[in-house]
């Protein structure tokens, strides 16, 4: 919306108004909250799970490993001190030499998606090329979350409450 509509808004009454100017899709792909026909479509946002373990460069595998465990996790990701996911280190490399460093084995530049992606989108993609689960993150890399492939299937169609699920 222009500045003025957004003025006169306030004027109205409004107290939450926002202007946004990147536009629809960047809304969307930040995982801000949507109104319209829309609202209703199950998205990624709405499924991953948040409480991701988390390491970075220049430490220890076996430090990692203890993360992930300690959070019921199979897998870490590698972040900056600014949570852009840098890589992934999967259960095999959470089980290498535990003094490697997690730069040595982590898994470069894993494939991300943006909270807004629909659940009838990313599915069926993720089923054809089995995968288990995908980083969710903001447009600039930051992360969000992970989806887990059977957290979305079981995800019904209408709904807006996610399944409960073990974090693994």
């Amino acid at each position: 919306m222009s500045a003025r509509a957004a003025w006169r808004l306030e004027t109205l009454g409004f107290l939450r108004v926002y202007r946004y100017k990147p536009g629809k899709a960047d809304w969307l792909a930040n995982g801000l909250p949507i109104e319209g026909t829309e609202a209703n479509v199950p998205r990624a946002g709405q499924v991953m799970r948040r409480d991701v373990p988390t390491c970075h460069l220049g430490e220890r595998v076996g430090d990692a490993a203890n993360i992930a465990r300690a959070a019921g996790w199979g897998m870490c990701l590698v972040v900056t001190d600014d949570n852009v996911v840098l890589g992934r280190l999967r259960r095999k490399a959470l089980h290498a030499d535990p003094a490697a460093l997690v730069d040595e084995v982590m898994e470069e530049g894993p494939t991300t998606i943006r909270p807004g992606t629909r659940l009838d989108e990313i599915v069926p993609r993720m089923q054809h090329k089995h995968v288990g689960s995908i980083v969710v993150t903001t447009p600039d890399g930051r992360l969000l979350g992970v989806l887990f492939r059977s957290d979305a299937e079981r995800y019904p169609a209408t709904s807006r409450t996610p399944p409960q699920a073990d974090g693994s």
